[in-house]
């Protein structure tokens, strides 16, 4: 797939089968590690990839209690999260690590949509687990780390057409 089409095919998935591939997950791992990081500190980010289903829920449900309301499915049953972490040394440039972590998790959701995986960003469900240090203990971070914003993947029923982009919807200022 073209780069351009692929993102264009982009979305957020919200439906999910219980499945996905050890060798895709690879694959999706790998795209993370091809992102661009600040000053090449990659040994500064970590991934901590969550398979297991009874932490998938613990997470779902303090996450829906977070956002008050107990129906809901902030992880949308995906069968599995990647959370991407990263120390938050200096909150005045906290923008750096948000923005690696950002670019880590759009590398992984744009090789999904070329595989035909589903994907979505996933960052209030992050922002609740971060309210709960007891939570973010069983994600056995290395030290320092802070969860910054997480992947969900899982093979969808869903399908990837391309769809046209305005190029007004986000304004544009120039200075020349």
């Amino acid at each position: 797939m073209e780069t351009f089409k692929t993102m264009t095919c982009r979305k957020s998935v919200r439906s999910y089968k219980s499945t996905l591939s050890d060798a895709n997950l690879q694959k999706i791992l790998m795209a993370a590690q091809a992102a661009p990081i600040g000053m090449g500190k990659y040994d500064t980010m970590h991934m901590t990839v969550i398979r297991n289903t009874e932490l998938l829920q613990e997470l779902d449900r303090n996450a829906a209690e977070f956002f008050g309301d107990p129906s809901r499915t902030p992880l949308y049953n995906a069968p599995c999260l990647v959370v991407i972490s990263t120390p938050i040394a200096n909150p005045a440039m906290a923008n750096v690590p948000y923005s690696n972590a950002a670019m880590m998790a759009e590398h992984m959701c744009l090789l999904a949509t070329d595989l035909g995986i589903g994907s979505c960003n996933i960052w209030g469900a992050i922002a609740a687990l971060n309210t709960k240090p007891e939570l973010v203990a069983k994600l056995g971070l290395p030290e320092g780390h802070v969860p910054c914003c997480a992947v969900t993947l899982g093979d969808t029923d869903d399908t990837f057409a391309e769809r046209e982009i305005p190029a007004d919807r986000i304004a544009v200022s120039y200075i020349n």
